[in-house]
């Protein structure tokens, strides 16, 4: 999932909240548990109910989409479990 304005899923706004801490990875149970916008809860339990791993990460840095497909490590892993 490119974002325009984050590289990543965080535990809050980091543009409001510099204290703001990036997940490297963290699941779907934790986005809806707590509660992370990260995308709308139909689309997350859709996720996490058919085990579909999601990257989520800046499509503003050049070159991040050729590294989110060629499995580098960038931006914030979501995983069902």
């Amino acid at each position: 999932m490119a974002k325009n304005n984050v590289d990543g899923v965080y535990n809050a706004d980091p543009r409001v909240d510099p204290q703001a801490k990036k997940y490297d990875t963290i699941t779907y149970m934790d986005v809806l548990k707590d509660g992370l916008q990260v995308m709308d809860s139909t689309a997350s339990s859709l996720c996490m109910d058919n085990d579909i791993p999601l990257v989520v990460f800046s499509i503003m840095e050049e070159g991040n989409i050729k590294r989110a497909v060629l499995g580098e490590k960038i931006g914030t892993v979501v995983r069902g479990k």
